[in-house]
């Protein structure tokens, strides 16, 4: 994508990682059609390049995502909200959820409205010191959405996912990481560092053991723990029979680094 789009996508095919960033800094990356459809090519086009085995999703500026551009709701043609969550967030929700490989979330500055669920939709979340997150629908008549109010009474139980939707306070990344919405905080300088880091450790890992590890992840959110168990075993077989599965028993017995393939 050009440099002046909405959304930036920097694929290293070196490291096996793709960077993609929000950038409206300006509008502290608030969300409007265009970015919104750039945003779901973004991750379609990931998903396609067998290079990428893990992604970095952050922001440009001083905001990961305020959320929807409310200016634009005002202009005289826009959607319905209904048509709006259906067409344009909900596809890029299900896009990160299905995204074969993982997604962190490098969480630099304020993340609200839909950009909390951005945040959310991330397989995890490492935030800077000075990031925010806050449910502020309620404050403009509106619900959680985008996926909100499913994944955060997962992410941090039913009792404090209540009061983020309905009081709307933000929290700081400290207490973000006291209550796991979060996994580290660290330095504002220091956050994409980091989240690369933590991208490296998981690209250098098997593509598809990730890919179905990710599926179980995914599943066990809705269901017990017997069916848990038995697609484990499925997933497990699948694995156990990879050319990646081999590659590491032969690295192990080797005693060397695995090189995996993704077969």
């Amino acid at each position: 994508m050009p440099p002046d789009s909405t959304v930036l996508v920097e694929v290293d095919p070196d490291a096996a990682i793709a960077t993609i960033t929000l950038n409206r800094p300006e509008a502290l990356n608030a969300l409007t059609v265009p970015m919104k459809v750039d945003l779901l090519a973004a991750f379609r086009q990931v998903e396609r390049d067998a290079t990428v085995r893990a992604v970095i999703l952050t922001g440009a500026g001083r905001a990961f995502c305020a959320g929807q551009d409310l200016r634009e709701r005002l202009e005289p043609d826009a959607a319905p909200l209904g048509v709006e969550v259906r067409e344009r967030y909900n596809p890029i929700i299900r896009a990160m959820r299905g995204l074969s490989k993982p997604i962190v979330g490098g969480i630099n500055g304020v993340a609200a409205g839909a950009g909390a669920s951005l945040a959310m939709a991330c397989d995890l979340r490492i935030a800077s010191e000075t990031a925010t997150f806050s449910l502020a629908f309620g404050r403009v008549g509106l619900v959680p959405d985008s996926g909100a109010t499913w994944f955060l009474p997962r992410l941090i139980g039913q009792a404090r996912a209540a009061e983020l939707a309905f009081v709307g306070d933000p929290i700081s990344a400290e207490e973000a990481l006291r209550i796991g919405l979060v996994s580290r905080v660290v330095p504002a300088d220091d956050l994409l560092t980091d989240a690369r880091t933590i991208a490296d450790r998981i690209a250098a890992g098997a593509p598809l053991a990730n890919a179905l590890t990710k599926t179980a992840l995914e599943r066990a959110a809705t269901i017990d723990l017997e069916t848990a168990l038995e697609g484990e075993a499925k997933l497990q077989g699948i694995a156990g029979a990879s050319a990646d599965h081999a590659e590491g028993l032969a690295a192990f017995r080797e005693k060397r680094s695995p090189r995996f393939s993704g077969e």
